[in-house]
């Protein structure tokens, strides 16, 4: 009861709190359907129950508040129902439709105490949401951006958005380790970070992007990569920013959520997608071979058709020293023996002309001497047969014989250099022909000599794998390691 105090009628607290209860209890007697937005769902682990905050906005301004209560009995059917619906727990930032009464308790103040919450409307909220964002990012012609821009050929340097610490991260890299260690496909990759779900996601995940846009040109693709999880875990992707975010971005963007079921709308703005992070790593090796397997093919043709080449080429090289041997021999031993049929020819034409004028002198000599004298018998003969030409004064005859000894003289030295010019020349075309036919000269013209242990290699049997070959071209040499060897494909 109030009391009086002074003139004034003073009530309790209790008792002002008792009297709204049963204002409460009398007025307030059924149960409504409410919607609102679960802001935190407040469960406490050691009781069990829940005291979410409930509120309602408009453009994004609170505009209701109200506290709830769900009891732990409540919450556990509510939360099973969830998870058959959604795959998903009850959890702060969705949208509810629930079953509640208006309940006031002194102690606890006002509250709505839940007693259901329909799963299918929050699904179905999430689906709304998702259509609208796919008819705006549509009307403004952003839908289909990032699908447009070109997919490169080998995306070797990736930017990842992703969370440190998430499984899914870690199956990507781990796949990305095994490639390298098994093809040799090296991949460079950066970690953004970045929040997975929730509010925190629709945040996160377009700060990293434009992070990632100020050096777009040290990356080839963008990859947001995360695990798995219930349906409400993705309902941050069909965020109308966040999608914006992704269809606008200047590189191609690739995702790996990890969703099972429906696409997302950063699924569908994005250039290629996939279910899981592992699956997305395999899709980017499996680019890699699609380019690798052509070249190693493309790469053994050439090495097939440069071994026939090379061997055609070595086959008629060796041909080609054989006519070489064989034209230099005939050429040699042909020259050699004129070369000894001219040196007899000039050895045996110089003593039979220098006998020759010795004999005519001596004859002159002793004639011109006896002559002076007395006319001998024998004299006589050879004057009577010289003298027609120095008959009478001695004088003049010796000048004569003696101009006649040095015209023969000139003649033989004339004569002699003619031979020995012509041979010379003869001799100077033969050393032009072996010069050119030398292995020096042959290795300018594009021919090459293959040595082991400094020794020409003439058959491919005398060559092992892992031998050293060294290879003779001009102005250099090669030295290369034996892969292999093989019969030419004719043989």
């Amino acid at each position: 009861m109030p009391e009086q105090i002074d003139g004034k009628k003073i009530f309790t607290l209790l008792e002002v709190t008792r009297s709204i209860q049963k204002m409460f209890t009398q007025h307030f007697t059924s149960s409504y359907w409410i919607k609102a937005e679960m802001n935190k769902l407040g469960l406490y682990a050691q009781s069990g129950h829940c005291f979410p905050e409930l509120v309602e906005k408009n453009e994004g301004k609170i505009i209701a508040k109200i506290d709830a209560l769900l009891w732990n009995t409540d919450y556990i059917n509510i939360n099973s129902n969830f998870k058959r619906v959604l795959n998903e727990e009850l959890k702060d930032g969705i949208k509810i439709l629930f079953f509640a009464k208006v309940e006031y308790n002194p102690e606890y103040g006002l509250k709505l105490r839940i007693i259901d919450i329909d799963p299918s409307y929050t699904l179905g909220d999430f689906e709304r949401e998702k259509q609208e964002t796919i008819k705006k990012l549509k009307e403004e012609r952003l839908f289909n951006l990032n699908k447009l821009l070109k997919f490169p050929l080998l995306p070797k340097r990736i930017a990842i958005i992703s969370d440190k610490d998430s499984r899914g991260y870690q199956d990507f890299i781990n796949i990305f380790e095994t490639a390298k260690k098994t093809w040799g496909y090296n991949f460079f990759h950066m970690l953004f970070p970045a929040a997975l779900q929730g509010e925190k996601a629709i945040a996160t995940i377009p700060i990293q992007l434009k992070k990632i846009k100020k050096i777009k040109h040290h990356f080839d693709i963008v990859a947001i990569i995360r695990g798995g999880g219930g349906d409400l875990s993705f309902v941050c992707y069909n965020n109308y920013e966040l999608s914006k975010a992704i269809a606008s971005f200047p590189l191609p963007v690739v995702t790996g959520i990890g969703h099972i079921t429906n696409l997302t709308v950063v699924d569908m703005v994005a250039n290629q997608t996939t279910i899981t992070p592992s699956e997305l790593a395999e899709f980017f090796i499996q680019k890699f071979h699609n380019f690798s397997v052509p070249v190693k093919e493309a790469e053994k043709k050439i090495i097939d058709k440069s071994r026939r080449l090379i061997s055609d080429e070595k086959t008629k090289f060796q041909s080609e020293i054989k006519l070489f041997r064989s034209v230099t021999s005939n050429v040699l031993l042909i020259n050699k023996n004129t070369l000894k049929e001219n040196i007899q020819i000039l050895f045996h034409q110089s003593i039979f002309i220098f006998k020759s004028e010795n004999e005519y002198l001596t004859i002159i000599k002793h004639g011109i001497i006896k002559g002076t004298s007395t006319f001998c018998n024998s004299s006589k003969l050879i004057l009577i047969q010289f003298g027609k030409s120095i008959k009478k004064d001695t004088i003049s005859n010796v000048k004569q014989l003696s101009l006649i000894v040095n015209q023969k003289t000139q003649q033989i030295l004339n004569g002699s250099k003619i031979i020995f010019k012509n041979k010379f020349a003869d001799l100077l075309n033969l050393e032009k022909n072996i010069d050119n036919m030398s292995p020096k000269n042959v290795i300018k013209r594009g021919y090459s000599i293959t040595l082991l242990n400094g020794k020409s290699v003439k058959a491919f049997k005398d060559v092992k794998q892992g031998d050293i070959l060294s290879t003779i071209i001009h102005e250099g040499q090669i030295l290369s390691t034996v892969n292999s060897t093989s019969k030419p494909i004719d043989q």
